[in-house]
């Protein structure tokens, strides 16, 4: 039995400030995991476990494991998991994605956490995934700066834009991927293992 609506984790989200993938950009992923019958998938970045729970809903053969660092948004996202009836299906590890080593192989990975840390990520999680495997990054835009750096003056931003510029770079000349971008949500891209 559902005590919460997806919306409400949406209306949370808003109002916390808290990052969660837009709504396009969440119909692209969960649209993909269903047209090519993903089961298996590890998440770098829980935030309130909103993007673990709807990837998860697609089928009940969706097997998910969700990492997040941020104690208070770990706990927030065990809860909603919980009231959606999901931790059998849904692992969820509170730590650095950085610092853990899995041995499992996923059909699906998906990258949005640190955006500073975008190719740490993709490196060290490349060999758990499986292949013909996928690896999706969101917050490629980035609000639109990644586009048009002028739209900030804040260094630090300016800073992440660089990083974010600099990994799509990376992502276009990987050889071992092809990978595709979309304008949708706030930018993704889907790499796929050759």
């Amino acid at each position: 039995m559902v005590h919460v609506r997806l919306e409400e984790l949406e209306k949370y989200a808003e109002i916390n400030n808290i990052p969660i993938m837009q709504k396009d950009g969440i119909e692209f992923l969960v649209n993909y995991i269903q047209e090519n019958n993903i089961k298996n998938i590890l998440e770098i970045g829980s935030a309130i476990g909103y993007s673990a729970i709807k990837m998860a809903l697609v089928s009940d053969d969706i097997k998910v494991t969700t990492i997040e660092r941020d104690k208070e948004r770990f706990d927030i996202a065990v809860e909603n998991i919980n009231n959606f009836n999901l931790q059998n299906r849904i692992k969820i590890i509170n730590e650095d994605a950085l610092n853990i080593e899995l041995l499992d192989k996923y059909d699906l990975i998906f990258i949005d956490a640190a955006k500073s840390q975008y190719i740490k990520f993709f490196e060290k999680f490349d060999k758990n995934l499986n292949n013909n495997g996928v690896i999706v990054s969101d917050n490629l835009s980035f609000h639109g700066l990644v586009e048009d750096e002028t739209k900030t003056n804040n260094r630090n931003t300016k800073q992440l834009v660089r990083k974010i510029r600099k990994y799509i770079d990376y992502l276009k000349e990987n050889k071992n991927y092809k990978t595709i971008f979309y304008k949708l949500g706030d930018g993704v891209a889907i790499s796929i293992k050759l």
